[in-house]
């Protein structure tokens, strides 16, 4: 799904115009944004939470040259699923892995 079809989705289920959705959208995305940016965790109770990670410097090689390149320490996002949604996205806690899953519990 792309954001102007989340766009669209909000703006059908809400029964409201697609600019007033694309408002609604635009602002959680950026509140959400705000809030990793400032180091701040996310927590949406049954989709899943969003950190913020740091990590360290690291000595990297450039796979194109085989040069060796040092990468800077970084913060990146990070999304944990929720159990909600893992079960949804699985057909539900009874699901049994199909072919090209593990089954591997995380």
């Amino acid at each position: 799904m792309t954001k102007s079809e989340l766009i669209d989705s909000v703006a059908s289920q809400a029964n409201i115009t697609k600019s007033r959705s694309e408002q609604v959208v635009n602002c959680i995305f950026d509140s959400m944004t705000d809030a990793l940016g400032k180091g701040e965790g996310i927590e949406i109770r049954g989709f899943g939470s969003f950190t913020v990670r740091q990590y360290r410097p690291y000595n990297g090689r450039n796979p194109r040259t085989g040069e060796p390149v040092n990468v800077d320490s970084k913060r990146l996002p990070f999304f944990k699923v929720g159990k909600d949604l893992k079960e949804m996205v699985n057909g539900g806690p009874e699901h049994t892995p199909g072919e090209g899953e593990t089954g591997d519990k995380d």
